[in-house]
């Protein structure tokens, strides 16, 4: 039986997306050809359009269709918090929700060069927030940085860890109800 090369192709590159499992790739690219064609070459089309244009911010490391990006290029926001996150994905659930005022640094990887692009980045910031996945590889990160900017006037903090809402302790792991408990608040 002579497969369908174009369709496996396909299959196959959806499936390369995160998320995106065989059986569901199959269900997009079934859709795609035969029930939304027009969609289907809309989406390569933004696709190919936000692959040209987009890239990273030159101070920040977020997503950007300029040099700067609009956040960087905000005067609105609070230029004395700078939020370090893992990546612009991160960028993008605070800022759909609102939940940051300040400015971002994308600490995608941890090297001179990276250190040294972050202190450009410092000037009138006093308080730096580590918004990275609770790790002790990230708590080491933390270290490393704070150590890397003892000379500058900053406090730092990180984002709080503990138990989710809604979530019985029972499914909760050992080291964040550790924190949970440790980290308590008074009501």
């Amino acid at each position: 039986m002579k497969r369908l090369e174009k369709f496996d192709k396909l299959v196959e590159a959806l499936q390369n997306l995160p998320t995106i499992g065989k059986k569901s790739a199959m269900r997009l690219a079934y859709h795609m050809v035969t029930k939304d064609s027009f969609n289907a070459i809309k989406l390569s089309h933004a696709i190919e359009e936000a692959i040209r244009t987009l890239k990273q911010c030159r101070d920040c490391g977020f997503l950007s269709e300029d040099e700067i990006c609009y956040i960087c290029s905000d005067e609105q926001r609070d230029k004395t918090k700078l939020c370090i996150v893992e990546s612009s994905k991160d960028i993008l659930l605070f800022e759909e929700n609102s939940l940051f005022d300040g400015r971002y640094f994308v600490l995608e990887q941890l090297d001179d060069i990276t250190v040294e692009r972050l202190k450009q980045n410092l000037q009138g910031v006093n308080e730096i927030i580590f918004a990275l996945t609770p790790s002790l590889q990230n708590d080491g990160i933390i270290l490393f940085i704070e150590d890397k900017l003892k000379d500058y006037d900053i406090k730092f903090s990180k984002i709080a860890q503990g138990v989710p809402t809604g979530v019985s302790l029972e499914n909760i792991d050992v080291l964040s109800l550790s924190k949970a408990i440790n980290d308590r608040i008074k009501v």
